[in-house]
C-alpha cells in the first residue's frame, strides 16, 4: 500500500514563490534562502507527489508541467486558508469577536445595510457573519435570547430590562395605496371615515415580543401579514393600503405606482431606530464599528431624504 502524500505548507510556499517568480534563484532572493535548498525542496515536493511539476530540460527558466499548474491552485487555495486562519488567531488574541451575529430590522433602509457590511468585510476580513433580517419582535428575540450579538431596529419592550438600546437614527413610515386603489383617486386630504371600511395590510409579529401592540391601525378590515416584503407586494397589487418604509416604495412613489396617502390620522414621524444588545454582553470591537458605521450613514441618509 502507497503512502499518501503529505506535503508541508514550507513546501507548498516554495512550489507557489518559485511558480509565481518565474525562476529557482529568484524564488532564492525572495526567501532568503540558497538556491540550492529552494531545488532541494522542490524535488522533494516532487518525490512526495510522484509527479514532476517543473519541466527542467532545454530551458533557462523552469516551466510549469500540466500537472504542476493543476497543483499551483490547490497550493494557492491551501495557504490562503493558512492565512486566514492566522489572522483569526491574531485576532482572538487581540480580542476582536471570532463570529458576530446581528439581526436587523426590515425598517433599517437596506442600501444602508449593504454599505456598513461592505466596509465591515473589508475591515474585519476574520471575522465571521451570521445574519438575520426580520421584524422587530424577531430582532428582539434574538437580542434577549443571545442568539444575535447585535440587534438595529425600533424602540424595545420597556419591560426588558436585560436589553440596552441606543438610538441611532430613524425609519420614516408612509402611508400608501396603488394608483389603482379607490383611496389613491380621492383628492381631497383624507379622513379616517374615508380609509374605515378600506382593507387596511398590517405586519404581524411572528416572534410575538410586540403582542397586542398595533401602531397606526386605523381600518376596521385588516389584513395581517407575516413580513414587509408580503406587505409592500400586496399593496402594489392594489389589495389594500398601509404604511411602508418611504426608503423601500421611494422609485414606486417617482413612477407613479404607489400614491402617498394624504391621512393625517396616520402617524407619519420617523420611527426610531436602535442598536439593542443584552446588558450582560458587551460588543467586541467589530460590533462596537458596525453599531457606530449605522449611525454614521443612518445620519447621513436622514439628511438625504
Amino acid at each position: 500500500m502507497s503512502t499518501q502524500p503529505n506535503p508541508t505548507l514550507d513546501q507548498l510556499q516554495v512550489f507557489l514563490t518559485v511558480a509565481e517568480t518565474g525562476s529557482f534563484s529568484a524564488a532564492s532572493r525572495l526567501l532568503n534562502r540558497a538556491q540550492s535548498v529552494i531545488s532541494y525542496t522542490i524535488a522533494n515536493l516532487e518525490e512526495q507527489l510522484e509527479m514532476q511539476l517543473f519541466d527542467r530540460a532545454g530551458a533557462r527558466q523552469p516551466k510549469l508541467t500540466e500537472a504542476g499548474t493543476a497543483m499551483l491552485e490547490d497550493a494557492r487555495r491551501i495557504l490562503s486558508n493558512v492565512d486566514v486562519m492566522r489572522a483569526r488567531v491574531k485576532s482572538l488574541k487581540d480580542g476582536l469577536e471570532g463570529e458576530l451575529a446581528v439581526a436587523i430590522s426590515v425598517l433599517v433602509p437596506s442600501e444602508v445595510v449593504v454599505s456598513v457590511l461592505r466596509e465591515f468585510g473589508d475591515r474585519f476580513p476574520s471575522v465571521s457573519m451570521n445574519l438575520t433580517v426580520g421584524e422587530l419582535g424577531t430582532v428582539m428575540d434574538l437580542v434577549s435570547s443571545g442568539k444575535a450579538t447585535i440587534g438595529l431596529g425600533g424602540a424595545m419592550p420597556e419591560y426588558d430590562t436585560s436589553l440596552i438600546a441606543e438610538r441611532i437614527g430613524h425609519s420614516l413610515m408612509v402611508p400608501v395605496a396603488a394608483a389603482s386603489h379607490p383611496l389613491a383617486s380621492i383628492e381631497r386630504p383624507l379622513s379616517i371615515t374615508d380609509v374605515r371600511d378600506a382593507t387596511q395590510l398590517v405586519v404581524t409579529d411572528a416572534s410575538g415580543m410586540t403582542k397586542g401592540r398595533d401602531f397606526n391601525v386605523l381600518s376596521y378590515k385588516i389584513w395581517r401579514v407575516g413580513d414587509v416584503t408580503t406587505k409592500y407586494n400586496l399593496i402594489r397589487g392594489g389589495l389594500g393600503w398601509g404604511g411602508l418604509p418611504e426608503t423601500l416604495i421611494r422609485r414606486d412613489l417617482a413612477k407613479g405606482r404607489l400614491v402617498h396617502l394624504n391621512l393625517d390620522a396616520y402617524e407619519q414621524s420617523g420611527y426610531p431606530l436602535y442598536s439593542i444588545r443584552k446588558l450582560a454582553n458587551p460588543p467586541g470591537p467589530a460590533a462596537r464599528w458596525m453599531i457606530e458605521s449605522f449611525r454614521a450613514k443612518l445620519g447621513r441618509h436622514d439628511e438625504s431624504v
